[in-house]
């Protein structure tokens, strides 16, 4: 019997698209086709990479197993994507390393399910992998080398920096192989993207390697950058593997230089709103309009626009509103003497350095809740807790030579614990960049489990961190670092968004339109508010939308107002329990160093006003009163132009814009 025949693999015309939608009564639709003819749900067009040889032989327009639609070598489409695949037997230690970097998922794809290939007495699996770097029709997105000779310096720079950075986990689990196989590296894009991972066997890749596959491409990098990034293959040509922190140090250098020479445009809208069945609202977000109105009487905050946050109260957990209001009160005072403390900083902190200094920042936060509950003496599910997700926009200097040349470096850091979530919007794609720490990805995390096996489990969304429900020493938050090399708008939104995946099913709807300047950040906020509403509506819902621009042209994102809406006092949105807890001692102590933190701020600007009537009035007297001018020269300081906040839309009051140049 033919191979073939024994695959039960057919040369037939296309099969039929399945609905997703369990009670649709006539699923089968059109290949191609983007709605259900029947009940009028979204396709669903899942492409998956099949490993190994025997995936390698089939040819285009095959049909396996009565599923799989072989659309190109290694592209398999599944065609009743509303069936759970076939799970593995056991896990491989192939499959097992996908589980292990999971929680690299923006550069490595994850495993889907297996495929258990009979011929003869033989059973191969072929292992089908998701999050594969395919475009909506299942094309392949370009390798690293044809992308290459096009891309910008910049993003140059920054591709062979995610490249060092998988170097080390991949290494780990015996991967660093698939970094040298040049049509494995793919590219959409900022962002480097692999096809599978390749096993290199007993013989482990050395950075010389990796030196070599790179000297290829740096031979055609942008002049700007060709000679530094050469010197960076002759120092990984000669250094040991445990000097990669040190090459990291020098490739960051260069990629920070050349991203600080882009200019950079930031706006921001957020807002919070209780939902469509909740009595009060649990979520808490920023900025809001209040914090904006806060800038016009605090000019020299640096928070807006640079912050942005949403926390979500835990479900269950009594107080979790006070918990989600006490970690924006707490987080804002200790990242604005944060970022205070970099621009004083004559050298560049490198990204591990302030990866753990936020993570020391979100720990004291966990520790001012934790406190809270442990005064009221709350245990298991009476600890209120909340979740966390904040992008700092971190305007670290870039030095070239001797002194700073440029005040921004277009750094961007994500923080997460829990299950709200930020994405990444451009015209053309959504990316979720955060994961949720929740029962079913910390079993495939811990390579118990693939995916759709954990999602099955009852607890599979049952969070495992959360600020403020135990000490610290247990909290591991999720830090991330980008750069801002491309026009695109950052979401940070609780899970009344999230859930049933409706960002990434609405997000086409509004992103291009703001990204051309056609529609404001605060209507896509209430926009998404009203989805969340609509769509979901049993949770409360936090968005925040900013806007990160580097096009020469700032877009106009801003509608026109006339007045403001005064918002209520916070107080009124809060059960009873809940003010009750606001009056402890731990939210008390916050306030009081907020207090203290103010009366500061106005002292110092009192006393400089006082030195300088003094100064006008010495001056007044020199020039009325003495026989001749000084001859000392006077020195001129320089203008700062004054970034003046955007007011804020006249029909949200938890919304605000700001922009900065």
């Amino acid at each position: 019997m033919s191979l073939h025949k024994l695959l039960q693999i057919s040369s037939s015309s296309p099969p039929p698209i399945y609905c997703t939608n369990p009670v649709c009564p006539k699923p089968s639709n059109v290949l191609g086709e983007q709605i259900c003819a029947t009940c009028e749900t979204p396709l669903t067009y899942r492409y998956l990479w099949a490993v190994g040889s025997a995936a390698q032989s089939m040819q285009s327009g095959q049909i396996v197993g009565n599923r799989y639609y072989v659309t190109a070598p290694q592209i398999w489409l599944d065609t009743k994507p509303g069936v759970p695949p076939v799970l593995p037997d056991r896990l491989s230690d192939a499959i097992a390393s996908y589980l292990y970097l999971y929680p690299y998922h923006l550069h490595i794809p994850s495993v889907y399910g297996v495929y258990n290939l009979t011929a003869a007495e033989d059973m191969v699996e072929i292992v089908l992998l998701d999050n594969i770097p395919v475009d909506d029709r299942g094309n392949l997105y370009p390798s690293l080398v044809e992308a290459w000779p096009e891309a910008t310096a910049v993003r140059q720079v920054y591709w062979l920096w995610q490249i060092l950075q998988l170097w080390i986990p991949l290494c780990e689990q015996g991967a660093t192989y698939s970094l040298l196989i040049k049509h494995n590296l793919r590219v959409t894009g900022w962002r480097v993207r692999l096809r599978e991972l390749h096993q290199q066997g007993k013989i482990q890749p050395t950075l010389r390697d990796l030196a070599e596959s790179w000297s290829v491409l740096i031979e055609t990098a942008h002049q700007r950058v060709r000679q530094p990034l050469q010197d960076i293959v002759q120092v990984l040509r000669h250094s040991p593997e445990d000097a990669i922190e040190a090459i990291a140090t020098q490739l960051n250098q260069i990629l920070l230089e050349q991203a600080s020479e882009l200019p950079l445009h930031i706006a921001v809208a957020g807002q919070t709103d209780v939902g469509m069945m909740r009595s009060h609202n649990e979520d808490c977000c920023y900025p809001t309009a209040t914090d904006l109105k806060q800038t016009d009487i605090y000019p020299n905050d640096r928070l807006i626009p640079y912050m942005s946050l949403v926390c979500d109260g835990v479900a269950g957990h009594e107080g979790g509103e006070i918990a989600s209001q006490l970690a924006v009160q707490s987080i804002k005072p200790l990242i604005h003497s944060f970022i205070m403390e970099v621009e004083q900083q004559e050298t560049l902190l490198s990204p591990l350095m302030i990866a753990h200094q936020l993570q020391e920042i979100t720990r004291v936060v966990n520790n001012v809740i934790a406190a809270q509950n442990d005064e009221q003496e709350r245990s298991s599910k009476q600890r209120m807790g909340t979740t966390l997700v904040m992008a700092l926009q971190l305007p670290q200097h870039a030095r070239r030579g001797s002194g700073f040349d440029f005040n921004n470096a277009h750094e961007l850091y994500i923080v997460n614990v829990g299950d709200s979530r930020a994405y990444w919007i451009t015209p053309e794609s959504c990316q979720q960049l955060t994961i949720d720490d929740d029962v079913t990805i910390r079993e495939v995390r811990l390579g118990r489990a693939v995916y759709w096996d954990a999602k099955q489990r009852r607890d599979g969304g049952a969070l495992t961190q959360a600020l403020g429900t135990r000490e610290a020493e247990f909290l591991r938050p999720a830090v991330q670092r980008f750069i801002i090399e491309s026009d695109g708008l950052l979401l940070l939104c609780s899970d009344g968004l999230s859930d049933n995946q409706w960002v990434e099913k609405t997000w086409a709807d509004y992103a291009p339109l703001v990204l051309r300047g056609e529609k404001s950040l605060e209507s896509a906020v209430r926009d998404l508010i009203e989805v969340a509403n609509t769509q979901n509506g049993r949770d409360n819902v936090s968005v925040v939308l900013t806007y990160f621009g580097v096009s020469p042209q700032k877009l106009v994102l801003v509608e026109p107002t006339a007045t403001t809406q005064e918002s209520p006092p916070l107080e009124s949105e809060f059960t009873a329990a809940s003010r009750a807890l606001m009056e402890e001692e731990a939210v008390t102590s916050v306030d009081k160093r907020a207090t203290r933190l103010q009366r500061l701020k106005q002292a110092v600007l009192i006393l400089a006003l006082l030195i300088l009537a003094i100064a006008g009035g010495y001056l007044v007297w020199r020039l009325v009163y003495q026989d001749s001018p000084t001859d000392s020269p006077t020195e001129t300081p320089t203008e700062t132009p004054t970034e003046t906040p955007t007011e804020p839309s006249t029909t949200e009051v938890d919304s605000a814009t700001y922009y900065i140049s």
